[in-house]
């Protein structure tokens, strides 16, 4: 028959199992396992309402020869938070960032960009989340780089932190400048 020990450890060894998958899912920074069908393609279009006073976002505003970020966002996303300064310096450089406030209550949006500043040039709002599958979002915050054509260069998913900013998004304006 089978060894108490045996038994008694398949708890331990499970659980370090999932230790392991926890912890290099973690150490994992690499983006790449999500990548966007949209990667040099048009951009997916922006059939977005109304936000605030705010002028809603189109297509033609993808496509007026300058480098564009989209950035989709809410209040209830706490990574949403911890990326704003990236994006408000983004914003102080010069990028248009279009904001996409995704499945949120507007009077909540505003409180939050009262309360850490508008780095967007126009907002429009996604509430049932249509907008957002077209474009491939897998979750928030999630950003993507368009060029002056309207082609998408990057799609980054998570927080820009500091280190995502010099280490992907900026290099990567650069390079969607040039095309």
């Amino acid at each position: 028959m089978f060894d108490n020990r045996l038994i008694l450890a398949l708890p331990l060894l499970v659980f370090l199992g999932f230790g392991f998958f926890f912890v290099s899912g973690i150490f994992n920074s690499s983006n790449d396992e999500l990548p966007s069908q949209f990667i040099g393609k048009d951009a997916p279009e922006l059939n977005l309402t109304s936000f605030s006073d705010s002028p809603i976002p189109t297509n033609m505003d993808l496509s007026n020869g300058g480098v564009t970020l989209v950035n989709y966002w809410a209040s209830w996303c706490t990574p949403c938070r911890a990326e704003h300064p990236s994006l408000k310096f983004l914003a102080d450089m010069g990028i248009p960032i279009i904001g996409i406030n995704y499945k949120d209550e507007e009077e909540n949006a505003l409180a939050f960009l009262n309360e850490l500043g508008n780095p967007f040039t126009k907002i429009g709002t996604d509430k049932n989340g249509r907008v957002a599958l077209e474009w491939g979002v897998y979750g928030i915050p999630e950003t993507f780089i368009v060029n002056g054509q309207g082609k998408v260069t990057l799609r980054f998913p998570g927080p820009i932190t500091q280190r995502v900013l010099y280490d992907s998004i900026l290099p990567e304006i650069e390079k969607a400048k040039l095309q």
